[in-house]
């Protein structure tokens, strides 16, 4: 009888020791804030945050990177000496850097070389390398190519985003959010409001809602230059912008395999001054600093809870405050980098104070 084993006792044993390390990160973290955001008591409409940023790693790619590497080694991609390799604007490379160093494994990060410094300094923390690429378009090619070159695993969270989380429950985002809400005076949201980055996070809310039969309807929102909002609204899923986005941690230049377009109830294009100044101005308001990707829900709730005011609804607005502002002191957070961006706020900080005060959401 011919035989062949693929895999030997001992990494198996270690496999099995990986699985319960990464697991015992679950198990001994608690679960992150809902935050209030303040509105006034007479719109009758009330917003909530939830607070991603209290991970260990500091954001909501957190999650994302235990539950890639839980699919990956129970798939058996990954053993005692694999270098794993992501295509990153950050977030996500800082979380699989920690996990990495939790296994005793290499990390390389493939990232925009416009990635924030901030964002660097702590995938070495972790004892990560960072590679970094000119040209945005090209990170998940040069990831692809790293990992063939070093025997290596591409953990590809634009792929696995959405198949890598149990929908269904099992302490996912979707199950907290409504776990958290269930004693608030509106705990059945009627809308949740995600950015489009794998396209994993909307794609586990939307399933969940469905699966459970609530009623909360799902708006991603999309920063400029990136392509779900095109491809959404003309219905091609090919659509390619070929810039790069402003907003770390959201926005594509081509749809990823992990967004999931029918779970989705309304779209929304976010200007990318109108992210910063959502940004700026919630960080007043909650008395600390928020991410850019926090500013991009932000405007996207503003505007869905004026329209509520406006036709005399009531009701709860989710939406995540992704990632804390340190992260960006030198970029979203400095005049000077705004300006040569390219970007004016004034008019944006206008309609956001002008939201705050009255209700009513005038684009500028």
């Amino acid at each position: 009888m011919e035989q062949l084993d693929r895999c030997s006792d001992s990494d198996r044993v270690w496999v099995t020791d990986a699985i319960a390390k990464v697991a015992a990160d679950l198990n001994r973290s608690a679960d992150t804030h809902l935050l209030p955001f303040p509105l006034p008591a007479s719109w009758g409409i009330d917003l909530y945050l939830k607070d991603e940023s209290v991970h260990p790693t500091g954001s909501l790619k957190h999650r994302l990177a235990r539950s890639l590497f839980l699919y990956s080694l129970c798939n058996g991609w990954i053993g005692p000496d694999t270098t794993i390799v992501e295509a990153s604007s950050g977030s996500t490379a800082v979380s699989e850097a920690y996990f990495a160093r939790m296994l005793g494994l290499p990390f390389v990060a493939v990232m925009p070389a416009t990635t924030s410094k901030e964002k660097i300094t702590q995938i070495e923390f972790y004892g990560g390398q960072c590679h970094l690429v000119d040209d945005p378009g090209r990170v998940v090619l040069e990831a692809r190519v790293l990992a063939d070159d070093r025997g290596g695993h591409f953990m590809d969270q634009f792929t696995y985003a959405e198949r890598a989380t149990d929908w269904r429950g099992n302490n996912n985002i979707a199950e907290s959010i409504f776990s958290q809400m269930a004693k608030e005076r509106h705990p059945v949201p009627v809308w949740i409001v995600v950015g489009a980055g794998t396209g994993g996070t909307s794609a586990t809310i939307g399933r969940y809602v469905r699966y459970e039969q609530y009623c909360t309807k799902i708006c991603v929102v999309d920063p400029e230059n990136s392509a779900f909002y095109p491809a959404y609204q003309a219905g091609d899923w090919s659509h390619v912008t070929g810039k790069g986005s402003r907003i770390e941690g959201i926005g594509r230049q081509r749809v990823e395999a992990s967004f999931q377009p029918a779970v989705v109830d309304r779209m929304v294009r976010v200007p990318d001054a109108g992210s910063l100044a959502a940004m700026r101005a919630a960080s007043d308001l909650l008395g600390r600093r928020v991410g850019g990707s926090t500013g991009t829900n932000l405007w996207g709730a503003f505007g869905l809870i004026a329209g509520m005011v406006a036709r005399g609804e009531k009701g709860s607005v989710v939406t995540l405050l992704c990632d804390g502002g340190e992260r960006y002191a030198n970029t979203y957070y400095d005049d000077q980098w705004v300006r040569e961006a390219g970007m004016d706020l004034t008019q944006h900080l206008g309609t956001v104070h002008h939201f705050l005060q009255s209700a009513n959401w005038l684009e500028p």
